[in-house]
């Protein structure tokens, strides 16, 4: 009987010990069917389930309308709201039929309000038609690397079964709208004020994203969805610390947390970290005198890297044999070889080296740049010359 106890102690200590959470992002559990999050500055993906299916996305479709819109140059024209628009099923920010509302402000209404009466209404605007538009919302998807995907509206409602995309896609196309500036503001407004053509108040608009509005303190921005076939979406993005952040969940029963948490378990576990500033390379041991002092990278390069990560990682720097005829620094080709980011043995991230040959143009620092390069030295960040 005791050595039986024995073995019952010894079983029940195993398996607390296997029950025992380990920090890990890819044990870490959602509830949408696909999920996503990845760093806006480098792209690396920190946590993803089932992130390359493609499914239904709802009304996230609209960052996609978004973007085209802000990238049109239109964005001070008005637009009049077409019979087609104001019979868009769904909803909607209540557009009259002829009015004549500014492109900017319709963008809002899309994003803040989820309006698809405002998506076809963009679309009309900018695409010529909504059929139009899906081509040029397509055209983008293949330019930005959207594999997974295919739009055939401008606001993401089951009325085409070719109409889908993957969490991995929409994460991919949400680092490219948050490049652009007009995008973030729209995107991280909490309340938005529209002129009403028939009445003496403004219409408002207040975000429908609890993220932004309420949930989470470091929230930005981001876009909800919602179907019957596609279920729940949600787009979102978060900063802290120098650290930007993009989640893409699919068919979630509990989104605001599977958000929180994926946000949480990276803003706790990684660094982001400041490899090489943009500029002259500096300390790089050159054999070939023709480089010297003439190479250059166009981009700071930070990468998100836990503290056993640090450890391991390791940069190369490969360069072109030059060739007997670089007489002449203007015959020594733009880009002369790369930096090769490795950790863990792997690589993760390359980078194009410049030469300065009087023709290609050298970064100037922004103010932005700047101000970024103060804060990592005020934040104690690590950097490798």
């Amino acid at each position: 009987m005791r050595q039986w106890k024995q073995i019952t102690a010894i079983v029940l200590i195993f398996f607390l010990l296997i029950s025992v959470p380990r920090h890990s992002s890819a044990e870490m559990g959602v509830s949408a069917r696909s999920a996503i999050l990845i760093e806006q500055e480098s792209g690396r993906v920190l946590f993803e389930k089932d992130a390359h299916t493609k499914r239904r996305i709802a009304s996230i479709t609209k960052i996609m309308t978004a973007i085209l819109a802000i990238e049109s140059g239109k964005m001070d024209e008005k637009a009049t709201v077409s019979n087609r628009a104001i019979h868009t099923e769904g909803s909607a920010v209540y557009l009259q039929e002829g009015e004549k509302i500014k492109l900017e402000d319709l963008v809002y209404g899309l994003m803040l309000r989820s309006g698809n009466d405002a998506a076809v209404a963009i679309a009309e605007h900018v695409g010529g038609s909504v059929e139009g538009f899906v081509h040029l919302m397509n055209q983008k998807a293949a330019e930005i690397g959207m594999m997974n995907t295919e739009f055939a509206n401008p606001h993401g409602l089951d009325d085409h079964e070719n109409h889908y995309s993957s969490a991995y896609d929409m994460a991919i196309l949400t680092r490219y709208a948050m490049e652009n500036p007009i995008y973030q503001k729209i995107s991280g407004t909490k309340v938005h004020r529209a002129p009403n053509p028939n009445e003496q108040w403004d219409r408002v608009w207040r975000n429908k994203n609890k993220l932004l509005t309420s949930l989470y303190e470091y929230s930005t921005g981001g876009k909800t969805g919602y179907t019957k076939r596609a279920k729940r979406t949600l787009v979102s993005t978060a900063q802290k610390d120098g650290m930007n952040l993009v989640a893409v969940t699919i068919d979630a029963s509990d989104d605001w947390n599977d958000h929180i948490g994926m946000f949480n378990m990276a803003f706790s576990k990684y660094n982001l970290f400041k490899i090489k500033d943009s500029g002259t390379l500096k300390n790089i041991k050159v054999k070939d005198k023709i480089y010297k002092n003439k190479l250059f990278i166009k981009r700071d390069v930070f990468f998100p890297l836990t503290e056993e990560e640090e450890d391991t990682l390791r940069i190369n720097v490969s360069l072109l044999k030059p060739e007997k005829n670089w007489d002449d620094p203007e015959d020594v080709p733009n880009v002369v070889g790369k930096i090769t980011i490795i950790v863990e043995d792997e690589r993760v991230d390359e980078v194009p080296v410049y030469y300065d040959n009087g023709l290609t143009t050298k970064p100037d620092a922004t103010l932005f740049e700047k101000l970024r390069k103060l804060f990592f030295i005020g934040a104690g960040f690590s950097d490798y010359d």
